[in-house]
Formats: structure tokens, C-alpha cells, sequence
């Protein structure tokens, strides 16, 4: 008979290992001067929040010199803050503060591109012989002028910009004020552990890594194949097409292998992966696979998913078991990107008990969570109208694209305050949002059964039991309506009942009405499953 290895005690594993992470978008979490953009002064000032939540690190959203014309996901420093944001004393601050609250800091890293005002691309675009010269991507028309391949961009419109310097054009992937590096010149890729290494001398506890598997490209350029037909509304020339060529070069696993080495001199750091698209299920896997790759990737499965069911959640989960040299995934139901997650699946009448239960399932899922600002509040989207659009991909494509900017939207310090307490100044750079404004921080924390109590409790559960953070998950049953699950891990089993539907459920025969309660949501009890039930219970072993 082979004896099983036990699993490492839960103190032997790395502090990302299960963690609930914080995803802060800095120009709406808080405002310290008054200008009605988020800073990073701002996030110090409210950190005690994060930290009372029980969350174990933060990710901040870019906040890097930038033109802003995709909100700082178009760098012109790597190694320098945006002065809308602040100083690179602040941004040591907020490390220093994070750190005495217990808080890791992991920030997000933008290589697969960086704003056309970068000294890199400036000097790139001078000539074909300079220092800078080959940094990106750069290739000659056709011969009746058109560009190199059909490649098509993320926000519209060929993927190709004709450049009259050289006489060339200039591949972006995203905006053409995005050009895309050239991650195959080794020079580039030493540039860019330069810039991880910069930030790692900072005290940064871990890298989210933007748009991954946009590093590297097809060097001979080969056309994308049409994407076959299946039913879903396109509603841009990008997705016509099936992206193998403009994306997903296999030497970007190579690349990773030395991010991760970079990473490991340092110790416990953090690395994840930002992939998605046609392929994202497969690089997920092999950017994570084994020892010497990232340490887990950010998985899109319920992101822009319309709607979430057990089967749904079992399918998902059942891609990363709990299994030797298979990675660590990443889980969000809502981001800067795409729209709340209590606007895509439940009704305005359920919204208070559905979010409830989205909680419960989210703080029991394995893998490391990610909530996003205003998640633990039960924020919904704000509908902006096109005249206060700032997303520059709703913009181009309107009114065929939900806008980001509702998701974007200012987080609501004080119910009575004027801004919500954001920012003392005349206006916020977009509107919180009367609905929002009504679930505001102060309101809930005085409140012992609101959302924002029920997450804190769900958060610090987690950070407590092995079961929930490190163990495994089990799908016993799913069916349209109910999830049941069981979460192991040295000794403990631990039961998860939840029902995702408003009517009432049977309580599986197979399932044992006993053990010790631990959470009980929208009136569930042993043995009974109403609308919208969540149940954590911890069976006797």
C-alpha cells in the first residue's frame, strides 16, 4: 500500500498561499488633496480598513508616470510615480504603513507595452539605427502599402500604426499611444528585470503582471485565422479573429522563468499572471506549471460571465486540482475591467441576500481571492452617461461596449458626507453613484449585520482555518440550483452548502445533517436550504 505524504503544516506554506487580496484602483479608492483623483496618500490614510477586513495583502492598480490615456496602463516611467498620484516618498509610506498593519503590497506591472511617450519609444521612433531602435515592434507595409499582417487591436481598428519617421509601422496591441515592446531583444527583457528589481528594492511583496501572454509575438508575422462562428455578438474587429500570432509565443514561458528567479532572491514574493483571450485556459497552466514559473495565475472564468451556477463553479474549479506540479489559481468575480458582479447576476429585489451569498461561496473557493474595492459593500455598476465617459475603449466603441467606467467609480467613505467622503474637493473624476453612496463605509461598519461585517467575518474565518485557505475542494454535488463542496486539509473537513437560486432547495440525501455551524446565511440552518442559503459547517471527523 503507498503511503500518502501528508501536507506541509500551514505554517510552511508562503503567505500568498490561500490569500484574500485587496485590489485598489487608486483614482477612486481615496482623495488627499482635494483634486477628485485617488492618490496614493490616500490609500495610507484608509488602510486601517483593509486591514480591519482581514485581508492579507493589497494589489494597486497602476499608478506609474503615465499620459493616462488608458489610466496608467500606458507607462511613460516604470520607476516613478505619476504626480496625479503622488511621490515616490508617498508610494515608501504606504509600503511602511501597509507593512506595521500587516498588510503585503503587490503592485501591478505593465511590460507587454508602454505609452508612446516612453523615452524607450521616443527614441525608437527617431530612426532604424538607434540606441532604441529594435525595443519594439517595428515592421515594413506590404507592398501596396497596407500594414504587415491583419492583426487586430483589443480596442478597435488594425493593430498597426504607420509611423512617418521610419517610414514603418509600429505594433500596438491596445491603444496605438500603446506600443508593443519587443520582449524577444534580450536588452528589452534585461529593462524590464530592472524594472522588477527597482520596485523589489522598494519592499514590494509581489507583481500582478498585465496583459502576459501579449508579450511576445509571431516574429515572422503570420496572419491570424478567422474565429469560427459561435453564436456570441462581436462587436469589434478583434474578435474576428482567433489570436495566435499577435500574442502567446511560447519564449514568453522562458521570460517568466527568470521573472521567477529575480523574484525567489528576494524570498516569499508573490508573482501572478494576468491571461486572457482565445488560449488563456492553456497559458494559465504552463506560465504556473511546476517550481520555477509564477506562482499562480488570475483566472477570467467569472469575470464577464452573465451569470454563475454550481455547475459553472464545479467546472471551473476542476481545472486546477489539488495535484503535484499543477499551479495555484487566482480568483475574482469583479475587477476594474468588468462590471459588478451583483449587476450581472442578480436582480435589484435580491440583491442584499444574493450578495450575502456571494460572499460565502467567494471567501470558500480555493485558490487566492481578489476583492475588489467596494466588493465587501455590495457596490453595484453606476450607469455613466457618454458626455462623463473616460474609458477610452467605451468611447470608441459606443454604445456597443459596457463602459469600465462603471466599475470604476469612487468608493463611498460617508453616507452624509459631501463626495461620500472621497475627496474634499468640488468633484470626483467620475460619479459614485446615488445607490452606491447609500452602502458607504461608515453606514455598514456600524452595522453588525451588514455586508461589510458579514465579509469581515468571512475573511478572518478564512485567514484562520486550514480547511478554507490551503485545502482542497471536493464537488460532491451540482446541479442548477445548488452547490455542496468539501474542503479538506491536515485533519480538518469542512462542508460548504450554497443555494443560487431564491427558492428553496432539498437538502442532499447524501449529505450528513450534523457537525458544528460555523456560517449561516439567509435564514440556512442544518438541514434547510432556503433562497439564496450559505453554509459553512465543519464536520466531525
Amino acid at each position: 500500500m503507498t503511503q500518502q505524504t501528508p501536507p506541509p503544516s500551514a505554517q510552511d506554506l508562503p503567505w500568498w498561499h490561500g490569500a484574500a487580496i485587496y485590489q485598489i484602483y487608486p483614482r477612486s479608492f481615496a482623495d488627499s488633496n482635494g483634486d477628485g483623483v485617488g492618490d496614493l496618500a490616500g490609500i495610507t490614510a484608509r488602510l486601517d480598513h483593509v486591514a480591519r477586513l482581514g485581508a492579507d495583502a493589497i494589489w494597486i492598480s497602476p499608478f506609474f508616470t503615465s499620459p493616462m490615456r488608458d489610466f496608467g496602463y500606458d507607462v511613460s516611467d516604470y520607476c516613478n510615480v505619476d504626480p496625479v498620484f503622488g511621490t515616490l516618498d508617498d508610494f515608501d509610506a504606504l509600503v511602511a504603513r501597509a507593512h506595521e498593519l500587516g498588510l503585503k503590497v503587490t503592485i501591478d506591472q505593465v511590460y507587454a507595452h508602454t505609452s508612446d511617450l516612453h523615452p524607450w519609444f521616443v527614441e525608437s521612433r527617431q530612426s532604424r539605427d538607434n540606441p532604441h531602435a529594435d525595443w519594439y515592434v517595428w515592421a515594413d507595409p506590404k507592398p501596396d502599402g497596407s500594414p504587415p499582417s491583419n492583426w487586430q487591436s483589443v480596442f478597435g481598428g488594425p493593430a498597426w500604426r504607420w509611423d512617418a519617421r521610419r517610414c514603418q509601422y509600429y505594433l500596438h496591441n491596445f491603444l496605438a499611444e500603446q506600443p508593443q515592446v519587443n520582449a524577444h531583444n534580450p536588452a528589452v527583457q534585461e529593462a524590464l528585470l530592472g524594472v522588477m528589481k527597482f520596485w523589489l528594492d522598494r519592499g514590494v511583496d509581489g507583481f500582478r503582471i498585465d496583459a502576459l501572454n501579449f508579450l511576445m509575438h509571431d516574429p515572422t508575422l503570420r496572419d491570424n485565422p478567422p474565429a469560427p462562428e459561435d453564436g456570441r455578438r462581436r462587436t469589434r474587429p478583434f474578435d474576428y479573429q482567433l489570436k495566435i500570432y499577435n500574442q502567446s509565443h511560447p519564449g514568453i514561458v522562458t521570460f517568466i522563468e527568470r521573472l521567477r528567479a529575480l523574484c525567489d532572491s528576494y524570498g516569499a514574493v508573490f508573482t501572478v499572471a494576468e491571461v486572457g483571450g482565445d488560449l488563456a485556459e492553456t497559458e494559465m497552466k504552463e506560465y504556473t506549471a511546476g517550481s520555477a514559473r509564477l506562482n499562480s495565475a488570475y483566472g477570467f472564468d467569472f469575470l464577464y460571465a452573465p451569470q454563475i451556477t454550481p455547475v459553472m463553479v464545479r467546472d471551473v474549479l476542476a481545472k486546477w486540482p489539488d495535484e503535484p506540479g499543477i499551479g495555484w489559481p487566482s480568483w475574482a468575480f469583479e475587477n476594474h475591467d468588468a462590471p459588478r458582479a451583483l449587476s450581472r447576476w442578480a436582480t435589484p429585489e435580491a440583491r442584499d441576500a444574493y450578495a450575502r451569498m456571494k460572499a460565502v461561496l467567494f471567501a470558500t473557493l480555493r485558490g487566492n481571492i481578489i476583492v475588489y474595492q467596494g466588493e465587501e459593500l455590495g457596490l453595484t455598476q453606476v450607469d455613466i452617461p457618454f458626455e462623463q465617459l473616460q474609458d477610452p475603449e467605451a468611447i470608441a466603441n459606443w454604445p456597443l461596449t459596457l463602459s469600465r467606467d462603471g466599475a470604476r467609480t469612487p468608493l463611498p467613505w460617508q453616507a452624509q458626507a459631501a463626495m461620500g467622503g472621497f475627496t474634499a474637493g468640488p468633484a470626483p473624476w467620475l460619479p459614485l453613484g446615488e445607490e452606491n453612496l447609500a452602502r458607504a463605509v461608515d453606514r455598514q461598519e456600524a452595522d453588525p449585520a451588514s455586508l461589510l461585517s458579514l465579509t469581515t467575518r468571512l475573511l478572518h474565518l478564512r485567514r484562520e482555518t486550514p480547511a478554507l485557505r490551503h485545502g482542497s475542494f471536493d464537488v460532491l454535488h451540482a446541479d442548477a440550483a445548488l452547490l455542496v463542496a468539501r474542503r479538506r486539509y491536515a485533519g480538518q473537513s469542512l462542508l460548504v452548502l450554497i443555494n443560487m437560486t431564491n427558492q428553496p432547495v432539498a437538502w442532499p440525501q447524501d449529505v450528513a445533517q450534523e457537525g458544528t455551524v460555523l456560517v449561516a446565511e439567509n435564514d440556512a440552518s442544518l438541514g434547510y436550504l432556503p433562497g439564496f442559503a450559505a453554509l459553512i459547517v465543519e464536520e466531525r471527523i
